[in-house]
């Protein structure tokens, strides 16, 4: 199992979207809560942020690839936590 890492900041709306695309997959496929999470604030954590390629927030990354960038999708969300939860 891989760790995700969500690059986000709190007023995004998208960041906020992504984050109840999150929620609503977790109760549908709960065995996606043993995938380590961690959200990274771009403004309260440069130096973390500044590590990574990426654009637009939220930007989804499995292990050190990047998978999702931007406007979230449900979609996109589910192949997040699939490819972090594969192995």
């Amino acid at each position: 199992m891989k760790e995700v890492k969500m690059f986000m900041f709190e007023s995004c709306p998208h960041c906020k979207k992504a984050l109840e695309m999150k929620a609503a997959l977790l109760e549908a496929r709960p065995e996606y809560k043993k995938v380590p999470f961690v959200m990274i604030d771009e403004k309260k954590e440069p130096e973390t942020a500044d590590k990574y390629d990426y654009y637009y927030v939220p930007t989804f990354y499995v292990g050190d690839e990047k998978i999702a960038e931007g406007v979230p999708s449900e979609e996109g969300v589910a192949k997040v936590f699939e490819l972090a939860y594969e192995e």
